[in-house]
């Protein structure tokens, strides 16, 4: 009888977790706006990355995305899907490529050209504040 309530104990600690080992999350603020290109919604998944402005924190790394819809909208994540991003400044990069279903994966020439793909020459950027979502409007890029 003891050796099953042991069993018992174990799984249960097991499902919830004992000692409170949860890992360390930053807080979030909820993000959200719309791309369009060219003055038009994209039509197809882009891809969205958040870079923080100061480099990445090496004590409690974080990577903060979005997929922007057909449509043009986006929310971005951290943790889990549509929560939102550490307070700070980042560059957003954004890459638009034909999703290849056979891959699983993102492939061919960016249609914008490469002109938001890298964090250093990117224009686009973001000021996140703690406990202040925000509504970026209409982030416009272009093909041109």
């Amino acid at each position: 009888m003891i050796a099953r309530q042991a069993v018992l104990l174990f799984s249960f600690c097991a499902l919830v977790g004992c000692g409170g080992d949860e890992p360390f999350r930053k807080p979030t603020s909820l993000v959200k706006g719309k791309v369009t290109v060219d003055g038009a919604a994209p039509g197809s998944e882009i891809q969205m990355e958040c870079h923080p402005v100061n480099g990445m924190d090496t004590q409690h790394p974080t990577a903060s995305q979005a997929a922007v819809d057909a449509e043009g909208n986006f929310t971005i994540s951290t943790y889990e899907a549509g929560d939102g991003i550490p307070p700070g400044d980042y560059v957003l990069v954004f890459s638009w490529r034909d999703y290849n279903v056979m891959a699983r994966s993102y492939s061919g020439p960016d249609k914008l050209k490469d002109r938001y793909s890298d964090p250093k020459t990117s224009s686009i950027k973001l000021t996140v504040k703690e406990g202040e979502p925000l509504d970026m409007g209409i982030v416009a890029l272009t093909t041109k």
